[in-house]
């Protein structure tokens, strides 16, 4: 047999694979653990099947890895079937359950008849610790969001006049926290020993921020129900957030160090509004290679700023967001465009053009941030950095 087609179901602890020929025929249907000795068996009896095979994944996250990684050695040919395809799709196959087997059938089934499914490349060691760092930082910064929040709701019951004079996203009313929760204790402290204690512990501005809670501390003399455990609770999670905050400061070394190492990464920054964690965030979802996309407009599509047609019948010229789209990419792209408006002059100049045609805000931005696509692939293409004066044409 020339060739054949292998649909895996990806899962945790086990995969479904099942392959097919030309005709859509099963010729293997089987349960795999997610073991490599498993894996290397499933490997060697499909390619004992036919000359030519090409695997289907449903996944390509860390529960495909190992299945990846494997089939990356072997010089296999890996392409994606989005989930919401199968989904799609398995309707109009026979039988109304939905088994993994079903589901390994219809992977398969889809990439014997579609020939512009995405092919799945192994990513360099670089590019998959830039996607393991970028992902645990937005996870600490969730983390960091989340006890805020609730560091809030415990500091407005007790103390809501502090609550309302302190900025939380700085180091130093954290610090304050940590020694001073309640109006009385303030008030006993006084400005000058508050001002010295802050010093003491090197915060920025300690008299100002001094004099704004004493200031609140004289307008509250009630004592609240639960005030002394609340103010133990509010010491403790500010101490949660700068101990988080320490963490966010050690990842982002992290990532700016390999961001630096990589060879795209001179290009990428000079774009004005991109730094180094949304230049390592674009390198995490595109996997930092240029070739995977066949055009700007490709990428584009990728990134979510690209709006696809919804026409119908007489109905023409309806222009939505695409429904399947990497948003971490689109964050890249719109909140860069969101920071050059403030820095960059061109920016500014399209971002206000675009205004006075008379679009929303939002929609002016996502313009921006298509037309920025454009540039960066522009430029990684041509191996360049960006200038404000674009490079004279060559002669002919």
């Amino acid at each position: 047999m020339e060739r054949v087609w292998a649909g895996v179901d990806i899962g945790k602890g086990h995969h479904h694979a099942v392959v097919v020929d030309a005709e859509g025929t099963r010729l293997l249907s089987r349960r795999v653990p997610n073991e490599e000795p498993a894996l290397l068996d499933l490997l060697a009896e499909v390619l004992a099947l036919a000359e030519e095979v090409t695997w289907a994944v449903d996944l390509t996250s860390s529960e495909a890895a190992l299945l990846l990684a494997l089939l990356f050695d072997h010089n296999q040919r890996v392409v994606y079937v989005p989930g919401m395809a199968v989904n799609r799709v398995a309707g109009s196959y026979r039988g109304e359950g939905k088994t993994d087997a079903k589901d390994a059938y219809v992977i398969a089934d889809t990439a014997r008849m579609r020939r512009d499914l995405h092919a799945v490349r192994a990513d360099d060691e670089l590019v998959v610790e830039l996607r393991l760092l970028t992902a645990w930082r937005a996870d600490l910064v969730a983390d960091r969001t989340r006890i805020v929040n609730r560091l809030r709701v415990q500091l407005v019951a007790v103390f809501p006049g502090l609550e309302r004079v302190l900025d939380l996203t700085n180091r130093g009313p954290l610090v304050l926290l940590t020694g001073y929760q309640t109006p009385a204790v303030i008030r006993r402290t006084g400005r000058k020993r508050l001002e010295a204690w802050l010093r003491n512990r090197k915060v920025r501005g300690a008299a100002d921020l001094a004099d704004r809670v004493v200031e609140a501390a004289h307008a509250q003399h009630i004592t609240l129900p639960g005030e002394k455990l609340t103010a133990r609770l509010v010491a403790r999670l500010a101490r949660e957030v700068m101990d988080l905050d320490e963490q966010i400061a050690e990842i982002d070394a992290l990532i700016e160090e390999r961001f630096r190492r990589h060879h795209h990464a001179e290009v990428i920054s000079s774009l004005p509004g991109i730094g180094v964690l949304l230049g390592a965030e674009f390198l995490a979802a595109t996997g930092g290679d240029l070739a995977v996309f066949d055009s700007a407009d490709h990428l584009a599509s990728l990134a979510g700023v690209a709006p696809v047609p919804r026409d119908s019948g007489k109905r023409t010229g309806n222009l939505h967001r695409p429904k399947r789209y990497s948003r971490s990419l689109q964050r890249v792209f719109y909140t860069s465009a969101l920071i050059s408006i403030r820095c960059c002059p061109a920016s500014r100049a399209f971002y206000d053009r675009k205004r006075a045609e008379g679009k929303r805000h939002t929609q002016a931005v996502l313009a921006l941030a298509r037309r920025r696509v454009n540039v960066l692939w522009a430029l990684l293409r041509d191996g360049r950095c960006y200038q404000t004066t674009p490079p004279a044409p060559a002669a002919a």
